[in-house]
């Protein structure tokens, strides 16, 4: 049997906790307050741009780079992104009320 790397066992982890305040107990050991503070800074960015916020207007409004949110465009334009995926459950019902 293969060793899983460290980063299978993490994601393995996460997908075996399904209880949210375990969650958070668990990435407010795992996570320092700035790292925690950039995952949801990504996650925002990413919704931002799901909803079709203007790149400039998210730049100015969380104070981040135009390469950030490149990156985030690209990954929801890719076919099989699971990110979009997610936002589109999340939001697309909602974006065409």
């Amino acid at each position: 049997m293969k060793k899983n790397s460290a980063y299978e066992d993490l994601v393995a982890l996460f997908a075996r906790t399904t209880d949210q305040q375990q969650m958070l107990k668990l990435f407010e050991e795992i996570f320092t307050p700035a790292e925690r503070k950039d995952l949801a800074l990504r996650w925002n960015l990413m919704q931002e741009l799901y909803k079709g916020t203007a790149q400039r207007t998210i730049a100015k409004e969380f104070h981040i780079s135009l390469c950030k949110i490149t990156r985030g465009s690209k990954i929801l334009k890719e076919k099989d992104s699971f990110c979009r995926k997610v936002l589109a459950e999340r939001f697309d019902d909602d974006l065409h009320l």
